[in-house]
């Protein structure tokens, strides 16, 4: 059984990256940091039942992740519901987790994405649905494969790749909003 010590010198170390995600998960720093503790307190109750040798970060997502969605959903406003139009596929959120990272082979997406603010991109993610949100956050932004995000969210991997397909379509809308309002992408031509 592991003890105290043990799992403060393997799981502390993840605790930045849950509070991010949490953080934009509740939209709200005291939310953010209550759940969290509250993962933490979850996880050194269950650390004894920790497989040793298996993902703890995926582990420790898992418990944040369904207390977040047994806690804390009740809780916020939701988000609005739209529908989601197919565009051409630009997949600009593939930079959502990196943008102080672009290098001099720039791809045309990272180079989009520097004309939006940060404000912008988090605006895009947030005014997704929650589970399609969840998703992407998972996938795009800590960088989780699709297995790793069905047994956080404890959802088939079709279920998942749905997720993250509609969520990006999504975020991609929302983003070529904002491009277009800025004058960097022009109107459809019909």
């Amino acid at each position: 059984m592991a003890d105290q010590a043990t799992f403060e010198a393997q799981a502390m170390e993840f605790m930045p990256s849950l509070y991010t995600a949490a953080l934009r998960m509740t939209r709200n720093p005291a939310d953010a940091e209550d759940l969290v503790q509250e993962t933490y307190l979850k996880a050194y109750r269950g650390f004894g039942g920790f497989e040793q040798g298996t993902n703890l970060k995926a582990w420790l997502y898992r418990i944040l992740t369904n207390t977040f969605i047994n806690s804390y959903r009740s809780k916020k406003r939701r988000p609005e519901e739209s529908d989601i139009e197919d565009v051409e596929d630009l997949y600009l959120y593939r930079r959502l987790g990196g943008l102080e990272g672009a290098t001099a082979g720039r791809s045309a997406e990272d180079q989009v994405l520097e004309h939006f603010t940060e404000s912008e991109i988090k605006e895009a993610l947030d005014s997704l649905p929650e589970q399609f949100r969840i998703a992407v956050l998972l996938g795009d932004v800590e960088g989780f494969s699709y297995k790793e995000i069905a047994e956080i969210l404890d959802i088939p991997i079709g279920t998942v790749m749905s997720r993250l397909h509609r969520g990006r379509r999504a975020l991609q809308k929302r983003l070529y909003e904002f491009g277009r309002q800025r004058g960097l992408v022009g109107e459809p031509q019909r």
